[in-house]
């Protein structure tokens, strides 16, 4: 005959026993209903999306899809605002910032590297070989060259011209940009000199994992040593795998102000749609901010572990590109401001 302890004992452990077995079948069979999707800041990184998918569609983890994507603009001389062909800061110099982040909360960033093609890579390679999140500069650039990169021209003769012909006023307003609405050239648009973007990628793997990454060259002709929120983890980017992940684009100080992709995923905690989580924040940023985010575009981007997807703007015109087991999806996300 059992005395009350061990009859206590046992029943705790049965318990136990049962709700693992529970919980483990139950996450199995969700993981099974899952699809694999990845999401990306503006309509032109389709591109992006379908190298991240390659890896994807094989199996592959999240981490991995981002990292692969992110490459794409990295290395387009055309994208003025990401990597090779970005235009430079003030004083004429490419200077790059990019962070990844995985399911396990593993992340690694760089700031204000130079003439290295692949920040994101050199982000990744933090994440997994230092015991460190972030590194900058020159400390970049040395990890950087001692992990086999070399140092390459990042300045285009394109760039470089739009930058001597800014050079004749000089006049540094990078923070205000025209309605994008009136916008009629294509350098011009998302991702050039008066609309920079950057590119913010999410993705969601068979396993039901998470995983993001950020690159950027920043604001055009931002004073030296700029950094925005693009390599900042909880400000441009934040994976949660408990709950999603959320990555941004425009003024970066902004979103800086407001931890905006952390936010995100918070609001998605509480029990927001990955779209209403954005909005939110948005909305937050402006209660404390009104006067300054009136004319000034910063959008979210957010998925949660069941695949839903969303984004919101300040301003219209902030579009985003989604590859999933049904296809590819452009879309132009709502906005703040009519």
């Amino acid at each position: 005959m059992l005395d009350r302890r061990r009859f206590l004992q046992s029943s705790v452990l049965s318990g136990l026993a049962v709700l693992f077995r529970s919980t483990t079948w139950a996450a199995d069979s969700s993981v099974a209903a899952r699809k694999p999707l990845v999401i990306s800041t503006w309509e032109p990184n389709v591109k992006a999306n379908a190298e991240a998918w390659k890896v994807l569609s094989a199996g592959g983890r999240a981490v991995d899809a981002v990292e692969a994507g992110v490459q794409v603009p990295e290395a387009d001389p055309k994208d003025q605002s990401v990597g090779y062909g970005g235009l430079p800061d003030r004083d004429g110099k490419v200077t790059l910032d990019a962070c990844i982040m995985d399911e396990a909360g593993n992340c690694g960033a760089v700031y204000f590297l130079e003439g290295i093609m692949h920040p994101i890579k050199v982000a990744r390679l933090v994440m997994d070989r230092t015991p460190h999140v972030s590194l900058a500069g020159e400390g970049a650039l040395q990890f950087a060259l001692a992990n086999g990169f070399t140092i390459e021209n990042l300045l285009t003769a394109e760039a470089e011209a739009a930058w001597r012909k800014w050079m004749e006023k000089s006049e540094y307003d990078p923070m205000t940009i025209p309605k994008l609405l009136e916008q009629k050239s294509v350098k011009d648009g998302p991702g050039q000199e008066h609309n920079h973007d950057t590119i913010g990628m999410l993705a969601l793997d068979r396993s039901g994992n998470l995983g993001g990454a950020c690159s950027t060259s920043g604001m055009a002709f931002k004073i030296r040593g700029r950094v925005g929120d693009s390599p900042i983890i909880g400000a441009g980017l934040f994976v949660d795998n408990e709950v999603g992940a959320a990555t941004s684009s425009g003024v970066g100080e902004e979103v800086v102000r407001g931890c905006g992709s952390h936010t995100v995923v918070e609001y998605m905690r509480h029990g927001s749609s990955p779209q209403e989580a954005c909005r939110q924040t948005l909305l937050r940023m402006l209660r404390k901010r009104p006067k300054q985010l009136r004319d000034l575009q910063v959008g979210f981007i957010a998925i949660d572990r069941k695949g839903n997807y969303g984004a919101y703007s300040l301003q219209k015109g902030f579009t985003v590109a989604v590859q999933g087991m049904d296809g590819v999806r452009t879309f132009r996300a709502k906005s703040i401001f009519p």
